[in-house]
């Protein structure tokens, strides 16, 4: 599996994952808008040359706010969302950033043993975060750069 930033040709293919597997997918305009520039970062994952996953990440001074991690249904149970996090995770230390932060559905259990499994935790809810069917969101973090004590 190769894990890459995202490029313009991968747009549809993210998005066709997107109608598949989210209630309120993003659209290409959208999804074009996040494959770079300031303070954004797409990656995809790439199984014999088949979009099996992609990763987007916003980033403002040392925060950074995952937005969607998808896996392509016939790749799931796989490792390709937990290589995407953790490419995700070099990429942002290489940026500098503090923590990682993202929000998961509570009811979707796998996701939250997934993230916690790569060090996330629990940070607080966000009642009623999600519609389509309306649910609240667990926030989990990971703190990328340690404190120093003096």
């Amino acid at each position: 599996m190769k894990i890459r930033e995202a490029v313009p040709g991968d747009v549809p293919g993210i998005a066709r994952l997107e109608r598949e597997n989210f209630s309120l997918p993003w659209t290409e305009q959208i999804i074009a808008s996040q494959l770079g520039g300031p303070g954004k970062l797409m990656l995809a994952a790439e199984e014999d040359g088949t979009l099996a996953g992609y990763m987007g990440l916003q980033y403002v001074l040392d925060e950074g706010y995952i937005s969607n991690v998808c896996t392509a249904p016939e790749y799931r149970r796989r490792g390709v969302a937990a290589a995407l996090i953790e490419e995700m995770v070099r990429r942002a230390q290489a940026l500098g950033l503090a923590f990682l932060s993202l929000e998961v559905r509570v009811s979707n259990e796998p996701a939250i043993r997934l993230y916690e499994g790569r060090g996330f935790v629990k940070a607080g809810v966000r009642p009623g975060y999600y519609e389509q069917p309306s649910e609240d969101a667990l926030i989990m973090n990971l703190n990328i750069r340690k404190e120093t004590q003096c």
